[in-house]
């Protein structure tokens, strides 16, 4: 179980470190607000971040 755990803590910094990279701090924010969200069941701060997220995605393309 600790070495699943440790995989998951790996991936989930690597995640985050690729979204800064790739979309500097508002990024972060959105990914930060976006995953809050979920775990609170808070519809309006994961919302606030998925469109966060969808804007970023749409401008670099």
């Amino acid at each position: 179980m600790p070495l699943v755990a440790l995989v998951i803590a790996a991936l989930a910094i690597g995640f985050e470190q690729l979204v800064q990279w790739k979309y500097g701090p508002m990024g972060i924010i959105a990914f930060v607000a976006l995953s809050i969200g979920i775990k609170a069941r808070n519809t309006a701060i994961s919302g606030i971040g998925a469109v966060i997220l969808v804007m970023l995605l749409a401008q670099s393309g």
